[in-house]
This record gives structure tokens, C-alpha cells and sequence, in this order.
């Protein structure tokens, strides 16, 4: 019985060990650099499998302005449009303390409780705490719609 409980015990230790280093991913290659966001063009596809529809629709092309973006709180995602036709989506969740963002002002994704922000374009660190960019979201953009997944 001892070494059943041990067993047990060994297991549950490492799947925490795996599920916290999912947890603590930036998101990266696993060299500690985060990889650029998946884009996506009005009319494209941003690499999913040809045909894929994507999930509901979070916003209109038209509603992401060129050089902002738009936080959609309750899907806790953050969607800009770096340049005419360039859309990006990261999660809207800070790396820092886990508050939400809240604006898109100025090249910048901004969180409200401690003062960091990120580049709209790849979620980088502009403005500490935070030490790592926010994760990317895969998002499909066609017809005008932009959608999650």
C-alpha cells in the first residue's frame, strides 16, 4: 500500500510540474523569447486549415482602428490593428498580477493596476512590471468578420 501511495503521490507531482510549466509558457519557442503573434489580413486566413470559420464573431474590420485595438472583456482578449489591414490578437489577461487591460491608446495595450504596458504589434513589455508579453491568440479574419480561433 505504501508504495501504491507513493506512486500516486509521484504522479500527481509531476502532472502539477507539467501544469504549472504550461502555465508559466510565455507563449515562446521555449528558449525564453516569445514568438510573434499570429496576424491575420482583411480576406485572409492567419494559417488556419483552409475552410476553418473560426468561432463567433468578436468585431468588424472596420471596428479595430489602424494603430489601436479594442479590448473585448468578456472574452478576455485584445484584438489591434498595427498597420491598415494587420490584425493581432493577445490575451487580455496581464503576465504581471493577472488584471484585465483595459485600453489601446498610443502603440500600446495598457493594464490599469500596476502600469504595464505592451506593443500592439507583438505584446512585448513597453512598460514594466510586467516581464513578459501577453500570449497570442489565433484569430481568422474574412469577409469583414473577425473571429476567435
Amino acid at each position: 500500500m505504501n508504495a501504491r501511495r507513493r506512486t500516486v503521490l509521484a504522479a500527481g507531482a509531476a502532472g502539477a510540474a507539467a501544469l504549472a510549466t504550461g502555465c508559466g509558457s510565455s507563449g515562446g519557442d521555449g528558449d525564453g523569447e516569445a514568438s510573434s503573434a499570429p496576424t491575420a489580413s482583411d480576406g485572409a486566413s492567419d494559417g488556419a486549415s483552409p475552410g476553418a470559420s473560426g468561432g463567433a464573431e468578436l468585431a468588424r474590420t472596420a471596428d479595430i482602428p489602424v494603430g489601436g485595438g479594442t479590448v473585448f472583456k468578456e472574452r478576455k482578449v485584445v484584438v489591434t490593428q498595427p498597420e491598415e489591414g494587420e490584425f493581432r490578437a493577445f490575451s487580455a489577461v496581464c503576465t504581471h498580477a493577472s488584471c484585465l487591460v483595459s485600453t489601446v491608446s498610443d502603440g500600446t495595450i495598457n493594464c490599469p493596476c500596476h502600469g504595464s504596458k505592451y506593443s500592439i504589434t507583438d505584446a512585448a513589455v513597453e512598460a514594466g512590471p510586467a516581464t513578459r508579453p501577453l500570449p497570442a491568440e489565433r484569430i481568422t479574419v474574412a469577409g469583414g468578420a473577425i473571429r476567435l480561433g
